[in-house]
This record gives structure tokens, sequence and C-alpha cells, in this order.
């Protein structure tokens, strides 16, 4: 009975002893945090007072995990862009400090995969599994580590693949009206890069719910998700999220063009961010300038689009290929926004909504469309096949705007006037469907050798897409060479004109035979006749010409006797018409 509490009594010291020893090894550390109040919500920004030690762009986190970014940071108040519902933030509420700035998930985790500017899935997927972040606002690379651009990136549009050439690392400015196909170019290329080895990244700043699902579905349809990033940020989103959304995007390619990859980013469209940008700005009672756009409105699109790039071999060899989209109103390109992004960028598309309504799609204005890489990031071989294809079809636009006023025009104008129309026939283009490159120069090749000249206009889709078909019995060695920098050699365009040539053979015979028909009536009624007569028949009509000449000279000379007449019409006498009569 007494061993029973002995061993209790034991287990307890044990115990108290074994506290008592952590709680004298137990220090208290006390870690400060900065907590500072909501003083005002407005749309889309928070006034917070507090928080000293606050950094520029720093991240501080609202009540219901609603992030801001630090925009403002004044001597007694903080103005915070907020990224996120705000509808639920009341003046008073508690801010924190996070100690970092804003970043994004990057990783190959998001390909296939639609998110938010904060990588929050929309797809209505699991989360994004990826332990890699980065900074959305990240220095451009240094003069040093970029290479120049020299590899094309092939759109798969004939009218841009060769008159206005875009490189991978170059930054292409897409600019026009609203409903002229601006997306229906950046789509296209996207698909185009199937199988080429090219990551693309999409971003949609401030689009329609319904025009974004329409993209995706386009996407996942032709099996481009596949290698595609869609970063979203929607019309009725905070305009903070549409601000930070291109900058994401950009993050989420530049990890893989540092992996060495070539990547394809698609901004949809600039306008509505600097719009969003506007609207913070004024909110945050920023001096407004130009357009109300505050005085940096240069400068956030400029630090965006020098990321693009196309780095060296030492720091990987990738390369990040900047599509824009620009807005313009009633064709108005030297408004504020796009002539900032004209230049800024390295060439600009700009598509004519006079060509769109015509059904000339897409609507490229080859005048006013320039690459300034130019020929270097196009293949030898089409630099030989387009090396004036822009200049006839320049002079073709010049020339039919002059023979729309009905003007004479000499056999010349109408042969430069009728192969500009072939030419612009064969530039059309339906949405979604690239054209592969062998069966682009194959048509180019037809264009420069005139073999589209004799084909009626209401044929030339026909006869274009016969040229594109026999392009594939185009030989492998030939082929070869259009992926090289060599120059295609006299033999291999001839090669190519024949199979070019067989390929319109059912539509250019068709206007020759109408003229050898004539030719055999005519010769049949002579057949009838007896040969002896028939040189009789070819001397009639000689005489004939003569005797209706005749007539001609007595009508000149019936005139001539009527002013005779006049004085013999003052005696008034009506037997005046008899002698005449009887003369």
């Amino acid at each position: 009975m007494n061993a029973a509490p002995e061993n209790l009594q034991s287990v307890f010291d044990r115990t108290f002893a074994g506290i008592s020893q952590g709680l004298g090894n137990f220090t208290p550390q006390l870690t400060p945090r900065e907590v500072g109040t909501i003083m005002s919500v407005a749309t889309g920004i928070a006034k917070v007072s507090g928080l000293p030690g606050v950094g520029f762009e720093e991240l501080v986190k609202f009540p219901g995990d609603v992030l801001g970014i630090a925009f403002n940071v004044d001597e007694d108040e903080i103005g915070v862009v907020l990224l996120g519902e705000y509808q639920d933030l009341h003046a008073g509420d508690e801010v924190q400090r996070t100690g970092r700035v804003m970043d994004m998930t990057v990783g190959e985790g998001l390909l296939g995969r639609v998110i938010d500017p904060l990588g929050r899935p929309l797809d209505g997927n699991e989360p994004v599994n990826t332990s890699q972040r980065l900074a959305i606002e990240r220095p451009a690379p240094a003069i040093m580590d970029r290479a120049p651009v020299t590899v094309p990136l092939q759109t798969g549009l004939m009218v841009i693949d060769a008159l206005i050439p875009i490189g991978r690392g170059q930054r292409e400015l897409i600019l026009g009206d609203r409903q002229t196909g601006k997306t229906a170019i950046a789509l296209d290329t996207i698909l185009n890069q199937r199988g080429k080895n090219v990551i693309c990244v999409y971003c949609a700043i401030g689009q329609r719910a319904s025009a974004v699902a329409k993209v995706v579905a386009n996407l996942r349809t032709k099996g481009a998700l596949d290698y595609t990033v869609v970063v979203v940020a929607e019309g009725n989103d905070a305009p903070g999220l549409a601000y930070i959304a291109p900058y994401a995007a950009t993050s989420i390619a530049e990890h893989f063009m540092e992996a060495g990859h070539d990547v394809l980013i698609v901004y949809d469209d600039l306008t509505q961010h600097a719009r969003a940008y506007r609207e913070l700005s004024l909110l945050l009672r920023r001096p407004p300038g130009r357009e109300a756009f505050p005085g940096d409105i240069f400068y956030i699109h400029s630090r965006l689009l020098e990321r693009a790039t196309h780095l060296c071999k030492e720091r990987g060899g990738g390369s990040l290929t900047a599509l824009p989209i620009i807005e313009t109103e009633a064709q108005d390109i030297s408004a504020y926004i796009p002539t900032n992004l004209i230049s800024i960028t390295d060439g600009q598309i700009y598509l004519s909504p006079s060509l769109f309504e015509l059904g000339v799609l897409p609507a490229v204005d080859v005048g006013k469309s320039v690459s300034r890489v130019g020929g270097k990031a196009q293949r030898a071989a089409y630099r030989a096949v387009a090396g004036d294809l822009k200049l006839a079809y320049a002079q073709f636009e010049e020339l039919e705007t002059f023979a729309r006023f009905g003007a004479r025009l000499d056999e010349d104008t109408r042969k430069i006037i009728e192969h500009g129309r072939r030419i612009r026939a064969c530039l059309k283009q339906p949405e979604f469907a690239p054209v592969s490159m062998p069966a682009q120069i194959a048509v180019l090749l037809a264009l420069t050798a005139n073999l589209f000249d004799p084909v009626p206009l209401d044929k030339m889709t026909d006869a274009g897409n016969a040229v594109r078909e026999a392009a594939a019995t185009i030989p492998a060695e030939v082929s070869a060479r259009f992926e090289t920098a060599s120059k295609l050699n006299d033999e291999d365009k001839k090669t190519i004109v024949e199979i070019a040539r067989k390929a319109l053979a059912p539509f250019q015979p068709k206007p020759e035979p109408k003229p050898e028909v004539k030719t055999e009536t005519k010769a049949e009624p002579k057949a009838g006749i007896k040969d002896d007569n028939t040189g009789k028949a070819e001397a009639k009509p000689k005489p004939e010409v003569k005797a209706e000449t005749k007539p001609e000279v007595k009508s000149e000379t019936k005139p001539k006797s009527e002013p005779n007449a006049e004085p013999q019409t003052k005696v008034k006498p009506k037997p005046d018409a008899t002698p005449k009569e009887k003369s």
C-alpha cells in the first residue's frame, strides 16, 4: 500500500521538473509588427494611416485576405491600390505590412491554365502547384546580355510574313479601330506556333468575360492551349488587377525565356491598361496631363516592353517576342497612347477599317505598317521572293485610287493594277487557317512570275488554294533550304514555278480558247466560198470601205449646198424644194 503512492509522487516530480526546466530555457522573442488603419475606401483604392516603414510598391494585407500595393507614400497617409473585392472594407479596419513586393507564380505547371493576375485559377481546376515565384516588376536585361534578332517568328499570315516580318525577340505593335481583327491576328500567330517549340502567353486586360471565354475555347479546340498560359483581368475586376496583369504575365514569360525557350506574349489590349492606370492615378490625386493621363504613362509601357528581348547564348539564348495591341479611335494613330507605343516598339501592323469593310482579311494596311527589323528577321528564301512585292503592292494602291476618278489609263498602268489585284487576292486569308512556309513561298513565286495574271479575279481563291496544295509536292531538298540561311538558286525557283504552273493550268487556259473559236467561225464561211472567189471576197471589203466613204463625202457636200439654198429660202417659194428634188 505504501509503494504505490511513492511511485505516483516520483512521476509528478519528474513532470514538474521538466516543466520548470522548459520554462527556464524559454526566452520570449518580440517581433515588431506595423499595423495601420483604413481612413477611407474608394473605387479600387484605399487611404491608410500608420505604417511608417512601408516602402513603395510594397504589398499590404487587408481583412479578408485582400491585398493592396502601396502606391502613394506620403508623410501622413498612404495611397493603396486594391487587388480584389473591396466592398467589405470599411474605415477603421486594420492593415498589415507583408514586407515583400507583389510576385507571381511561375513554372511549367501554368501551361494550359487560365489564371488571374494573382495566380488564382479561373478554369475551375485545382490551384497551381508550383513553388517558384517571381516579382512582377523586374529590371529589363542589360544591353550586353542581349543578342540581335535574326530568327523569324512565323505568323502563318502571308501578308505579315512576306511584307512585315516579325523576329523572335521583337516588339511589334498591332493597332486599329475596334472590330477590325486585331485579336484574330494574335490568335493566328499563337496557333501557328504549334510544334515549333514556342511557348505562348495571352494576357487579356479589361476584356469582356464572353470574349475571353471565346478565345480560350478557340485555343482549346485548335490544340493550342497545351503550350499557352492565359492571364485574365476581366472588365468588371478591380482596376488594380488590370494594372498589374501585363507585368504578371511578363514575369511568367520571362521564366521560360531565362530557361532557354522562345516565348510569345500578347497584350490584349494596352489601351485598357492605360485607362486603368489613369483611373487609379486620378483617384489618388496625381496631377493629370495630356488626355488626363498621368505624366509617367509612357514609362509604365516602356518598362514593360523593354523586357522583351533576345538573350545571348551565355544567358541561355531564349527570346521573348511581344505583340501589344492598341485600339485607335476614328483611325487616329497620332493620339497619345498610340504614338507612345509606336515610339517604344520595333514596328507596327495597322489594320484599316475600310479594307475590313471591303472584305480584305486580314485588313492590313501595308502602307502604314512597318517592321523596323525587316529582312534581318526573314529567311533568305523570303527575301528573294518578296523583295519587290511590297513596292508593287504600294504602287497598285496608289494607282487604284487614281483610277477611281475615271481617268483613261495606258496599258502598262492597267497591267500594274490587274497584277496588284491578284496580289491582294492572294494575300487574303481566312481566320484560323495559317499557311506553311513552303506554301507561302510557292504562292509568292507564282505572283512574281505573273502566273496569276491570266486567272480571273472570281477564281483567285481556288487558284491560290491549288498552289498551296501543290506546294506539298516540292522536293525535300528544295524545302530544306527554306529553313536555312542559304538563298534559292535558279533551279530551285524553276522547280517551284513549274509546280505552280501545273497547279494553275486548269485556271489559265480558259480565256485563251475563246479567241480561237472566233477565228475558226470566221474561217468557216470563207471555206464555204470557192477558192477563186475567196480572193475576190477578200478584195470586196476594200471597195466596200470606199463605197462607205463616198456617201460620207456626198453627205459632207450636201451641207455645203445648204448655204447656197439659204438665199433661195429668202425668196420664200416652196418650189425651191422641187428643183432640189429634181436635181
